[in-house]
């Protein structure tokens, strides 16, 4: 069974890039990013045609922050979501402190050997 994967825009303009400034022959940039170099002739091609652009890749790279920023934003909802469930159902703690009062402080203790 076959496997396909997906390269990014950018990936393709790298390497159409790094071919076209002659650092490479498509057999020597495809085995180093372990591409089919009848792959790499394929970008080229397309670029040379206008059909891959540095446009497609900032298109590309705003769809995937969207993407980003939706997952992220239901992930705060169901947060926001269990929070509130558990205020519900658990009461709110209390504490030694709940025996001082803000303004005038902890009690006294009346006994001489409790000061300090």
């Amino acid at each position: 069974m076959a496997t396909y994967r997906r390269h990014s825009t950018a990936f393709k303009l790298q390497l159409v890039h790094a071919y076209l400034n002659g650092e490479g022959s498509y057999k020597e940039l495809s085995a180093r990013h372990g591409i089919g170099h009848s792959l790499l002739l394929l970008w080229v091609r397309k670029f040379q045609a206008g059909e891959i652009t540095e446009e497609q890749d900032q298109s590309e790279t705003v769809r995937e922050y969207e993407a980003r920023i939706a997952a992220l934003e239901r992930k705060v909802g169901q947060l926001t979501m269990q929070l509130d469930v558990l205020k519900k159902i658990t009461p709110p703690p209390t504490s030694k402190s709940d025996e001082s009062l803000i303004i005038a402080g902890p009690k006294v203790s009346l006994l001489r050997k409790d000061a300090k």
